[in-house]
């Protein structure tokens, strides 16, 4: 694209700074707001910018939200620009979701699940009234009556299917070895993507795009009728294997929301016939992206279960080009920055197009 300078444009841009400081802490008299206070109080917000972000630091989500004044997508732009800087020297082990310390396990499935279903922190049944929690207990009080979390691996929905013949074996839709270590932040993403690129591309994604396209597979643009087996939040140990040790060690452990998404069946006959999967796994406690990941990744297979690609959400490059918010914003919001010369190559070219049919008409 054609760009020229702007007279002055240094210090305009300068000066533009000093506003967004000023804006940013707003009146002086007002108390200042805290990195702390976001992360305590906000934490919804910070979740989703670690996840966008593809970097789980707390702390530095809400330094980030802080000085992008709760622009989200600016907040993750902030906090990518930040990761990009950062030495990786260790790829992590596969996370143990079987042994996680969950805080929330429910299932639209089934009733009774082994080892039980734990409400967790949830808006699923409170009125949207203003003022609504002030009425309710102190979080002492619910903290005293807060249930043990239990400390046995929990039982997967999934294999009990999978061991009754009734859902698609896992070992089906996992990633091959050589397409496990293909991350999208180190290599470009090519077409057709394999499932770790198509997870990876998701779990970083916008959480609204990909709540539209799950929305859409809902209303029919696309074949799925899903139904939650286990939508789970909590911590798990993060492990690593160094060269030099040979083993495993714990580094620390992390928040995620995992959802199990079981999708029709379907075979060619009766007695193949199983449930096919759909699978989410975001940083924090983000269980709206999950289940949109879930039924985008169900969507996304459509092809290696031999169903026609008819709709958007199926559409592999469609929804991979489109779903990076990051990336989306560039191309978007680049149209504010100058194109002076592009546009005025257009005017001329439209009035030398009159100036001929007018000559024409005479």
């Amino acid at each position: 694209m054609s760009y020229v300078a702007v007279k002055g444009g240094s210090a305009a841009i300068r000066a533009a700074h000093r506003l967004v400081r000023k804006r940013m802490r707003g009146d002086p008299d007002a108390p200042e707001i805290t990195p702390r206070q976001i992360c305590e109080q906000m934490h919804l917000g910070v979740d989703r910018v670690m996840a966008e972000a593809s970097l789980y630091d707390v702390d530095l989500a809400a330094r980030a939200m802080l000085q992008a004044q709760g622009d989200m997508i600016e907040a993750i732009f902030l906090l990518r620009a930040y990761r990009a800087t950062l030495t990786r020297f260790l790829d992590s082990t596969p996370l143990a979701m079987d042994a996680m310390r969950v805080q929330r396990r429910i299932s639209a499935a089934f009733k009774d699940l082994p080892g039980g279903q734990q409400l967790g922190q949830t808006y699923d049944y409170s009125h949207r009234l203003f003022g609504y929690f002030d009425r309710l207990e102190t979080a002492s009080e619910v903290e005293s009556g807060k249930a043990e979390v239990p400390p046995e691996p929990m039982t997967s929905v999934m294999g009990l299917l999978e061991k009754e013949g009734l859902m698609e074996p896992a070992a089906a839709c996992e990633p091959s070895a050589e397409n496990t270590q293909q991350d999208i932040t180190q290599h470009p993403l090519l077409f057709p993507a394999s499932r770790a690129q198509r997870l990876q591309s998701l779990a970083r994604g916008d959480e609204g795009f990909l709540l539209s396209m799950a929305y859409s597979t809902q209303r029919g643009y696309g074949q799925n009728h899903p139904f939650i087996a286990e939508l789970r939040m909590g911590d798990v140990t993060v492990e690593i294997t160094p060269p030099e040790l040979g083993f495993s060690i714990g580094i620390g452990t992390i928040t995620v929301t995992e959802c199990q998404m079981i999708n029709q069946f379907q075979a060619k006959s009766p007695e193949e016939a199983a449930f096919s999967r759909g699978y989410g796994l975001v940083f924090g406690h983000s269980e709206r992206k999950a289940i949109a990941m879930a039924l985008v990744d169900r969507a996304l297979r459509a092809g290696e279960l031999g169903e026609e690609s008819l709709s958007p959400a199926q559409d592999e490059q469609f929804v991979l080009s489109h779903c990076d918010n990051v990336e989306a914003t560039g191309f978007v919001e680049h149209l504010k920055l100058p194109h002076y010369v592009d546009f005025q190559s257009e005017i001329q070219t439209l009035r030398h197009l009159r100036k001929t049919a007018a000559k024409d008409g005479a």
